[in-house]
């Protein structure tokens, strides 16, 4: 390690300690995971019926009416780019027209269904003196586009997606950010009547956010009679990761270290400074307008309230426990609970006596907590919920990604094949103990749940270290639920003709 080595990490937070830990860890790669079976229902995944739905929602009532802690957490730091890469693509092809029955025809086809059309077809006017229909009709269609992406347009290809028109209303469009404002206003309003937000954004983006903010709190004040406190934050420093050669030795960029944001899994940080017992956790472009929020509406309620119901019973063991006062009957119907509520098992508990048998309840009830909605795989890439295999033996529910399973294992790949359902479209955490105390989150992270990726930097090939994830090893050693939740609930906005699906059109 060269001497200016030094001062870049004591400049970003980092111990030489962590950083020779990085090193190794591209040397040594990580492990794949031990994985017991695919989460479903029955197996892993709680169905509720109706009397359990009602019963969740009226406990989520009770629980903001007697002055319950509440925060909505919503990472919003990612770029729009890639939603616009056909966009980008079309811009960059010989062609000057789009092929036909290719997404880019269904885009310049559906053009004024996109809430910003109003505002493309002014931009374009003021850039070329023409409008929108002028323009398709003279098979000028880069010009559209590039007044779309463009710096000298919108600048749609580099603006935050929490800041884009998503959905048209009478009075005007609105943008993610706006949405997850009402969306907050109707799920988490608490009992003095303020919605508590918190969005991790990213530096540059930072003032922008803070102007949409200031222009939009207040007629959504006036309009739904809440009271708004919101607070931004950025990845910190400190999990920056190094970013290494092919060859695993230190990629340096005019003789200097390169270090790289560590994933989304680097919030776990954010998280863990927010001071609130209960958090709902939802990404920035999973959201629809008012017209399609109803299914959405009854699940976070639905999800939160069976939150508090687990929290009610862990509070009830972790009381009793503490104070000495329970029975071997109370002893198993705690380790039923753990089965059959929080679907943690451990063969190692057969042999335990009575008070290690009492402590290792203790420690396990005794994590934070999350509830995760899950939703049947309609044929979307990513990840999903499993039964997995735990460092010290147990078994328990966690998200995976694919990266994460081993596809030389031909059992592995039967559980994949029989999975139902995909990653969590809301989760809803309890992140304080029995008594009011917060927990430390980066405590509960599995370290050994991340992963390493191929990248470039100006032409040069790396290999970048990705963070364990927020909802994978994050959160890894939490108390977790599944619940299956209706897939109206998922509508996120993977590219930009996503907006053009029934639940953006209002």
């Amino acid at each position: 390690m060269l001497p200016e080595d030094l001062k870049t990490l004591e400049q970003k937070g980092i111990s030489p300690e962590a950083f020779n830990a990085q090193i190794k860890r591209f040397e040594t790669g990580f492990p794949y995971l031990r994985i017991l079976d695919s989460a479903r229902v029955g197996c892993g995944i709680i169905s509720l019926d109706d009397a359990g739905r009602e019963k969740a929602v009226a406990r989520w009532d009770e629980y903001l009416s007697h002055g319950g802690q509440v925060f909505k957490f919503v990472p919003a730091s990612g770029a729009a780019s890639r939603m616009f890469k056909a966009l980008f693509e079309f811009l960059d092809a010989e062609a000057n027209e789009p092929a036909e029955g290719s997404a880019m025809a269904d885009f310049f086809k559906r053009l004024p269904d996109f809430a910003f059309y109003a505002e493309l077809d002014a931009v374009c006017q003021t850039l070329y003196g023409k409008d929108i229909p002028a323009l398709l009709d003279g098979g000028e269609y880069k010009k559209i586009v590039a007044a779309l992406l463009g710096k000298e347009g919108m600048n749609y290809g580099s603006l935050p997606k929490g800041l884009l028109k998503f959905h048209l209303y009478a009075d005007g469009a609105r943008t993610p950010l706006e949405e997850h404002l009402v969306e907050g206003a109707q799920t988490a309003t608490d009992s003095q009547g303020v919605v508590n937000l918190h969005f991790t954004v990213s530096p540059e983006h930072r003032t922008l956010f803070e102007a949409k903010i200031a222009e939009a709190v207040p007629a959504l004040e006036k309009k739904l009679g809440v009271k708004y406190n919101i607070s931004l934050s950025e990845q910190k420093k400190s999990t920056d990761t190094v970013a290494v050669n092919p060859d695993n030795t230190p990629f340096r960029e005019d003789g200097k270290l390169l270090f790289r944001p560590g994933g989304h899994g680097a919030l776990i940080e954010n998280l863990n400074d927010i001071d609130s017992a209960v958090v709902f956790i939802k990404n920035i472009d999973n959201v629809v307008p008012d017209s399609q929020r109803g299914v959405t509406l009854e699940y976070k309620k639905v999800i939160a309230g069976y939150l508090i119901e687990v929290h009610d019973k862990i509070e009830e063991y972790m009381r009793k426990i503490n104070a000495g006062d329970y029975t071997m009957g109370d002893v198993r119907e705690m380790i039923s609970f753990m089965h059959d509520t929080l679907n943690l098992r451990d063969d190692a508990m057969k042999n335990l006596e009575d008070v290690d048998l009492v402590l290792y309840i203790k420690n396990k009830l005794n994590r934070p907590i999350r509830v995760c909605g899950m939703v049947r795989n309609e044929g979307e890439p990513g990840g999903g919920p499993y039964i997995a295999y735990n460092p010290d033996g147990s078994t328990s529910p966690q998200i995976l990604e694919s990266t994460q399973i081993d596809p030389a294992n031909s059992q592995y790949k039967e559980m994949v094949a029989r999975a139902t359902h995909f990653n969590p479209v809301d989760l809803v955490c309890f992140l304080k103990d029995v008594d009011g105390n917060k927990f430390d989150l980066p405590r509960y992270v599995d370290p050994d749940t991340g992963f390493i990726s191929s990248k470039s930097r100006n032409g040069k090939e790396l290999r970048a270290l990705e963070l364990p994830g927020l909802w994978n090893g994050a959160m890894s050693d939490w108390n977790t639920v599944f619940i299956e939740v209706p897939i109206g609930t998922f509508n996120p906005v993977k590219t930009v003709n996503d907006l053009l699906r029934p639940a953006h059109q209002g």
